[in-house]
Parts: structure tokens; C-alpha cells; sequence
């Protein structure tokens, strides 16, 4: 791996160059850079949660039936998942910031013409655009931090960067919902446009022009991850419509097999691989990556039966229903600098594991709460512990991924690390459905979830809806358990060697 000769940056970034191969001292732009690339990684993530209490209004708006409307996420969540692999390395070769500007121009864009669609078929064509849009922008907001901050100071900037992830997916449905009720499904598309402008002006003042890096694209990589990954997360986005059906396993089975040959072709070593398996020779990196696809999935999981239970148990509307993940989304923002901090002085084992069993419990307290005649307070005090337990979770795991990350793979780990998230959150998803699904069937209450009217179920059936959405809970619950295992076993992260601030640091020698 080669370094362009022009290794320093032509943009000063308050006074000081940053040459390739430096630990970049951190100036006092550092904040508003973060800022920057935090606004825009929470807007890509809000979508990925926001269209799902406005799917009855866009039936009703565009004549869809259930079986397309549901696309509407899943062509978005497929379109974000497959290129991440790609995007983290297209990052290193091109550069961080120009990656994750023309991302923000092309899911700003897409964002309008979601508004705009006037058929679910343009609806859908317009968030597969969305979607790629959010693939070039993900992979940049982790690496630009991993290569900016030292890794003393690495977990408080990971911690603001781990809360927006974990906070993001809770207020999608609660915005959505606002928007909905207040001014039509088209504004949870058209409220990225202004957001989607004022983040492209911050980052282009504040985010640094990083060194690229002289990378030979790994043709046959690009196209066994890609095709590989397609299959993977199309299968596993169709078996929440079609419940583990025999196109849902074949689809699923096609990813695996062409992942495992891409796995195999990047051991070879021939030319730059796509993926450096050396990633993974670092121990907290390859357990980050478990607990972030278990956080993911538990995440995605856990909400789907809770809304449900919401709206069809307790006849709440969609602004109600979002409103219970407040107490979520302010504990876990709100002590992410605290974690962050705290992540740069302890051992994250003692952070993450014990988070991690908390949201075990907040889950399970959580299914025996939600009973037909529970009142709101019984239900907002395990959502309030999901939200304390989670602030644990999502910094320590992004911090500890990235401490020991060699500067010049900081594309390619962070593509991989966004990649397995996704993963997660996919399956998440399938897995969910799947569960409520059969455990509504088993009651005699439909064949799934899409055949259940939404709204307040007559009396006979509700307790046993209730009983069906609290028992999935378990399933989140259970997946945790792969993440708390993981966390123990994280290793005691190397002292960084780093110069101190108020120190010049001397260019590296090449």
C-alpha cells in the first residue's frame, strides 16, 4: 500500500498540515468536525427507522398494498448494507470527506425526490438511491474520527458518534410519527433537505482533507462482496415478508456460499484485498464487530413487537407509541459523554459487559410488563433502563474497535464494522418478524403480522396479541447474550503512543 506523493494536505485545518503517517494532534476544530459528520450520520440512520409508522398513510396516499409499501424500507435498508464494504475502501482511495460530501448530495437529492414520488414504484426507486447515498456517507464518519483523534481521546469522540447511532434509531418513529400526524408522509423525506443542506455547508468548513492512499482496487473482491452481500440481505429482508420460505433460504444460502469464496479469495493476498484479513488478527476488533451485529439486532428487534403492542393492544396512535422511546433516546444521549470518557480511563469489559446484561434485563422486565391493562409508568421504566444500559454499549464497542486500527486501514475497518451493524440490524429485522409471526399463528390469531388489523383489537383477542408481541421480547433478550460474551472477553486495549497536544508532532518518516 502506497501514499500519493502529495501527502500533505493542501487544506490547513487551523494552522496545522496534516501529513500521512502523523497521529494528528487534535486542534480546536475537532468538535465542529464531529459535529459535522454526526449531524449527517444521523440523518442517514433516522431513515432507516422513519417510514415505518407512515406505511398506512402511504398506502392510502399512493393505493399500495402491503406487500409494496414494505419495500419502501426494505430497498433502502438493502441499498445502505450491500456497498458498505466498498464504500469503506473507496474512502481511503478518494478521500473521507469527498466520499461523504457526494453521499450527502445524493441522499439529499433522492430525500426530495421521495417526497415527490407520486407512485410507490418511483417511492421505492427514489430510497434505492437514498440508500446508496447512506452507504458512501457511513463508512467516512467512523473512519474520519479514528484517524483525526488520537486514541486517548478516541472514546469521548466515539462515544458522541455511538449515542447518535443508538439515539437515531429510537426518534425515526417518534419524528416520523410528529410528521405524519402534523403534515403528510412526504415530510419525513422533505425535512432531510434542509438538514441535508446545512450539514453539506458544516462539513465542507469543518471536516479535514485527509491523505489517500494509492490503493489497487480488488476487482474480483468488489464484485464477490457485492453480489455476495446482495443475496445475503435481500434473502433476510424478504423472510419478514415471506416467512423463511424456500426462495428465502435459497437467496440466503447463494450469499453465504459467494461470502465464503470472497473470505477465501482475500487470504489468497493476491494484489490489495477489499477486506485486510489482518483487521481481524486484532482481538477487540474482531469481537466489536459480534457485539455491534448483536446490539443491531436486538435494537431492530425489540422494537417492531413493542409498536405493535402499542398500537393494536393498547390503541395508541403513532406519535403516542413513539413517544415511549423518550425516556430511551434521553438516557442513552445523554450519558454518552460520560461513557465516552469513561471509555478512555477503564477497561471496556467493565463497561460494555455489564451493559449489555442490564439490556438483557430492561428486555425481559419489559416483556412481562407488556400485559393489555399495564399503565405507562410500568412500561417507561424498562424502556428508561434500555436507554441507560445501551449508552454503555455503543461508544464502548466503536472506541474499542478502533484504538489499535492501523490509520491507513481506517476506511476499510470502518466498512466492515458499519457492514456487520447493518448485518445485524437486517437480520434483526427478519428474525422478528419471523418470530411474532409464528407465535400469532400458534394463538390462532392470522398468519403473521401483515394480516392483523391495526388498531384496537376486540376484546377476546387481546390478551392473547399481547402475550404473542411480549414473548417475542425474548428473542432480543437471547441474541445479548452473544454480545455480553464477546465483551468479557475483550482485551486490555494498548497505551496509545501518542504526542501530547501542546506538543509539535514531527513528520513521519516514510
Amino acid at each position: 500500500m502506497g501514499v500519493h506523493a502529495d501527502t500533505v494536505s493542501r487544506r490547513p485545518w487551523r494552522g496545522r498540515v496534516v501529513r500521512s503517517g502523523d497521529e494528528p494532534a487534535v486542534p480546536d476544530s475537532h468538535w465542529p468536525a464531529l459535529g459535522a459528520l454526526c449531524l449527517g450520520f444521523f440523518m442517514i440512520l433516522v431513515d432507516s427507522t422513519i417510514v415505518s409508522v407512515a406505511n398506512p398513510a402511504i398506502m392510502r396516499a399512493l393505493d399500495a398494498d402491503i406487500e409494496s409499501v414494505v419495500w419502501v424500507t426494505s430497498a433502502y435498508l438493502l441499498a445502505y448494507a450491500v456497498p458498505l464494504l466498498i464504500t469503506g475502501r473507496l474512502g481511503d482511495r478518494f478521500g473521507q470527506r469527498r466520499l461523504y460530501l457526494s453521499g450527502l448530495v445524493v441522499f439529499t437529492f433522492a430525500s426530495l425526490w421521495c417526497g415527490m414520488s407520486s407512485t410507490i414504484e418511483t417511492l421505492i426507486v427514489a430510497r434505492v438511491l437514498q440508500g446508496f447515498g447512506a452507504a458512501l456517507m457511513s463508512p467516512q464518519t467512523m473512519a474520519v474520527i479514528t484517524r483525526v483523534f488520537p486514541p486517548d481521546r478516541r472514546g469521548t469522540a466515539m462515544g458522541m458518534w455511538g449515542a447518535v447511532g443508538g439515539v437515531a434509531t429510537l426518534v425515526g418513529p417518534l419524528a416520523g410519527g410528529v410528521l405524519v400526524d402534523g403534515l403528510g408522509w412526504e415530510w419525513i423525506f422533505f425535512v432531510n433537505v434542509p438538514v441535508g443542506l446545512v450539514a453539506f455547508v458544516l462539513a465542507v468548513r469543518f471536516v479535514p482533507v485527509l491523505p489517500t492512499q494509492a490503493h489497487r482496487f480488488d476487482v474480483p473482491g468488489v464484485i464477490l462482496s457485492g453480489v455476495g452481500m446482495f443475496f445475503l440481505v435481500f434473502g433476510l429482508q424478504g423472510a419478514g415478508e415471506y416467512p423463511w420460505s424456500p426462495g428465502v433460504w435459497t437467496s440466503i444460502g447463494i450469499g453465504i456460499a459467494i461470502l465464503v469464496i470472497f473470505v477465501w479469495y482475500q487470504s489468497l493476498g493476491r494484489g490489495e484485498p477489499l477486506v485486510p484479513l489482518v483487521l481481524f488478527r486484532d482481538r477487540n476488533f474482531a469481537l466489536a464487530n459480534i457485539g455491534i451485529a448483536s446490539i443491531g439486532f436486538s435494537i431492530t428487534a425489540f422494537m417492531l413487537p413493542l409498536m405493535f403492542y402499542a398500537q393494536d393492544v393498547r390503541g395508541l396512535g403513532p406519535t403516542e407509541s413513539a413517544l415511549l422511546m423518550v425516556p430511551m433516546a434521553v438516557l442513552s444521549g445523554g450519558l454518552a459523554p460520560f461513557v465516552g470518557r469513561l471509555v478512555d480511563r477503564v477497561h471496556p469489559r467493565y463497561v460494555a459487559g455489564p451493559a449489555f446484561a442490564l439490556l438483557a434485563v430492561a428486555f425481559v422486565w419489559l416483556s412481562s410488563a407488556m400485559t393489555p391493562d399495564a399503565q405507562a409508568w410500568q412500561l417507561l421504566l424498562p424502556i428508561g433502563l434500555t436507554g441507560f444500559a445501551s449508552a454503555g454499549i455503543w461508544s464502548t464497542l466503536s472506541t474499542t474497535a478502533t484504538r489499535n486500527l492501523d490509520l491507513r486501514l481506517a476506511g476499510a475497518g470502518s466498512g466492515v464494522y458499519n457492514a456487520t451493524r447493518q448485518l445485524g440490524a437486517v437480520l434483526g429485522s427478519a428474525a422478528i418478524a419471523a418470530v411474532m409471526a409464528a407465535l400469532l399463528s400458534a394463538r390462532g390469531l392470522g398468519d403473521g403480522v401483515s394480516q392483523t388489523a391495526v388498531g384496537d383489537l376486540p376484546e377476546p383477542v387481546r390478551e392473547a396479541y399481547a402475550a404473542s408481541m411480549a414473548q417475542s421480547m425474548w428473542l432480543p433478550a437471547a441474541a445479548l447474550t452473544v454480545g455480553f460474551v464477546a465483551s468479557v472477553c475483550f482485551a486490555r486495549p494498548q497505551q496509545p503512543k501518542i504526542r501530547h497536544t501542546s506538543k509539535r508532532s514531527s513528520p513521519a518518516r516514510m
